[in-house]
């Protein structure tokens, strides 16, 4: 079933004039890709963590205390998220 189904993919990008080295380069563009999406949801779900942490850097000036902030809610939006 897998060797029909990979060389159907290979046929169709043969077909568009691709050579040999597709599957491996589709296979990467696929694996980047779901990278990519992990990492825009990952960034979604801190964009609360990250404006608490500006807030809180803006008004003490400390980067202890920001970094504090951040992972704190960082770990409590994580955590809701499970």
């Amino acid at each position: 079933m897998n060797l029909i189904f990979l060389t159907i993919i290979y046929s169709i990008l043969s077909s568009l004039g691709l050579g040999g080295f597709d599957i491996a380069f589709l296979i990467g563009l696929v694996i980047i890709g779901v990278i990519i999406i992990i990492l825009i949801k990952l960034f979604l779900v801190l964009i609360p963590a990250i404006l608490v942490a500006v807030v809180v850097w803006f008004l003490t000036g400390d980067l202890l205390w920001t970094g504090i902030a951040f992972l704190v809610v960082a770990a409590l939006s994580l955590l809701a998220k499970l």
